[in-house]
Parts: structure tokens; sequence; C-alpha cells
């Protein structure tokens, strides 16, 4: 992968962004801040127990910050059925848009839903109205 330039900035950003969402970081190529943050969810899969990253990770990220301190920011969680509705209440009600909802897996149990999120923000106030809306999840 190319180096990436990234302004000191930059750096602490998305510093501040990870410790607000208590996950880590990593900045990739764009620059883009990427925040991953392990969740426990109890479920199977094909009757299997899975730790996978792929289903338990929640994934941050903020890229394309503009002279104003704005930024594309988007969000990913899974969750389980039930929880759905809360979060995209939460979320729309701190004016982010949910943008899909969809399941990753077949035959998991309980079933496991994914919801996505955006919004042109600045990373601070995204990352804390994230925060805020994902709280009850644990």
């Amino acid at each position: 992968m190319a180096q990436v330039k990234v302004t000191p900035q930059f750096r602490r950003l998305c510093d501040q962004f990870a410790r607000i969402l208590g996950g880590e970081h990593e900045i990739v190529e764009g620059p883009v801040c990427f925040v991953s943050r392990p969740r426990k969810l109890n479920a199977t899969i094909f009757g299997r127990r899975s730790q996978s990253p792929l289903v338990r990770f929640q994934l941050f990220s903020f890229e394309s910050l503009d002279r104003s301190g704005r930024a594309l920011c988007l969000g990913e969680t899974g969750l389980f059925q039930n929880q759905a509705n809360r979060l995209i209440s939460n979320l729309q009600k701190r004016g982010i848009t949910v943008t899909a909802l969809h399941n990753h897996w077949l035959f998991e149990n309980p079933r496991i839903m994914y919801i996505h999120w955006q919004a042109i923000d600045n990373p601070i106030e995204f990352a804390r109205k994230t925060k805020e809306s994902i709280a009850f999840l644990g």
C-alpha cells in the first residue's frame, strides 16, 4: 500500500474520533480515518458460535474533510433485530441519515441485523452523536 500523507491535524482528529468511539484506529489511503470497535454478540451461525470481526465489529470512518471542518462520516454496526428500531430512531433524532438495514448472514440465532449510517458533519460531533446513539447496545 502507498505511503499515506497525513497532516498532524488530521492525525490528532483521528485520535480524538477513535477515543470518543472507544475503538482502535488507523489512517488508510485517502486519507481515511478508520475506527473499529469489538462488540459482544452472543449468537450462532449454522449453530456455531462466531467471534469473527465480520460479525461483531462496529466500524466508523471519516474522510474528505473540508475547510469548514466537516467530513463524510460513516458508521455500521451489527445488532439484534429487536434493537434496530431504537438505533434508527436514536440516529435520526441526532440528524444522522440511516442508509441501510439488512442481514449479512443466514441461519444465525438470534437474528443479527446490520445498520449503516452517514452524515456530512464535524467528525468529533458525529462521533459524539454516534456514541450517544449506540450506548444502549453496550
